[in-house]
């Protein structure tokens, strides 16, 4: 652990020496980006060129002063590697004004709402329970509304920097940490970090029609639907959590032929397996009572029951299968699930 306060000493004491934090308390996120770029050795040109294209919302987010932000902040050379990956002509496109909604999509990605500074993502690494490893990790909910994973290494005495972090697919530059802003507090990362783009529709019909399809009644059964539930499933903007129940689950349904060819019980059914709102699986502790149950109100109109106990987590009477869960989607997040739940009437 000495090891690890004497690298942070070092790294804070490295700042402090940067003309950008003589400003850092009255100059906002904004500011520092725009001052950076502006500098004889600019760092953040393509990510101020970013924010201008963006939704004015971002900018305007990033300058208010009342703000508290985590900024993960992609530098020129995370942004020529990307570019370099797509394709220029497929990088000028996000930054069009078609390509708008993906490009606010990934700049919130690279933004966490309250004030995580270096000391709290060692605090945080350092009580993380490791794997086979030795490596610990702990999810981010980010603006977007889709999570990431910071993530490191243990070693002998706690935490090991010489591995570095990882926050999502990025290294975190550990010697350009903790810039401080009047609004919030700036991490420089060496790579543009990239959320998913489909939405769960767009994940369902790709996973219907993959080598080994698990959603291909699922998509069936959306399609037979009242056309709401398609577009609830389609909508950029929608924040949900889908329960997607197998192949399987629907193939163990009794008279599933006369349920699709009825509309309107259908639709109530499919409902059933969407909850209003982004819920990932670390969430779900900050849902259910000290009886480890939460009753969650579904887009049917009707209560679903989720049960957490030593024997897994089930949603009503199907088993959320773990190892997937988390998936995430554009406008919110799918858990796969073992059979179809039906609301109560």
């Amino acid at each position: 652990m000495f090891r690890i306060v004497v690298l942070l000493v070092a790294f804070f004491a490295l700042f402090a020496s940067l003309p950008v934090m003589a400003d850092g308390h009255d100059a906002t996120i904004a500011d520092i980006v725009v001052a950076s770029a502006q500098a004889e050795t600019p760092e953040f040109t393509t990510l101020l060129a970013a924010v201008s294209a963006a939704d004015p919302a971002i900018l305007s987010a990033l300058s208010d002063a009342d703000a508290e932000l985590t900024v993960f902040a992609p530098t020129d050379a995370a942004f020529a590697a990307l570019t370099a990956s797509l394709g220029e002509e497929a990088f000028n496109e996000i930054l069009s004004e078609d390509g708008t909604p993906r490009l606010n999509e990934i700049l919130l990605y690279h933004v966490v709402g309250g004030l995580v500074g270096s000391a709290d993502v060692v605090a945080a690494l350092s009580g993380a329970e490791a794997d086979d490893m030795g490596h610990v990790s702990f999810p981010v909910v980010t603006l977007s509304g889709q999570a990431f994973d910071v993530a490191g290494a243990l070693g002998e005495d706690g935490l090991d920097l010489s591995a570095g972090i990882r926050i999502a697919e990025a290294n975190l530059m550990l010697e350009m940490v903790d810039i401080e802003a009047s609004n919030g507090v700036i991490h420089v990362i060496d790579a543009v970090i990239v959320p998913e783009l489909r939405t769960i529709a767009d994940i369902v019909v790709a996973s219907a029609g993959a080598d080994e399809p698990e959603f291909t009644t699922l998509l069936e059964a959306v399609s037979a639907a009242d056309p709401a539930v398609l577009a609830l499933l389609s909508d950029p903007t929608a924040g949900i959590t889908v329960f997607a129940p197998v192949d399987a689950a629907f193939a163990a349904v009794e008279g599933l032929g006369d349920i699709v060819a009825d509309t309107a019980l259908l639709t109530a059914i499919l409902q059933h397996h969407v909850l209003p709102g982004s819920v990932y699986s670390f969430q779900l502790g900050d849902l259910i009572d000290d009886m480890g149950l939460a009753a969650v109100a579904m887009a049917s109109g009707v209560e679903a029951t989720i049960a957490v106990s030593d024997m897994g987590v089930m949603i009503d009477d199907a088993n959320i299968l773990l190892d997937l869960v988390d998936i995430k989607a554009s406008n919110g997040v799918i858990h796969v699930i073992d059979a179809v739940i039906v609301p109560s009437v």
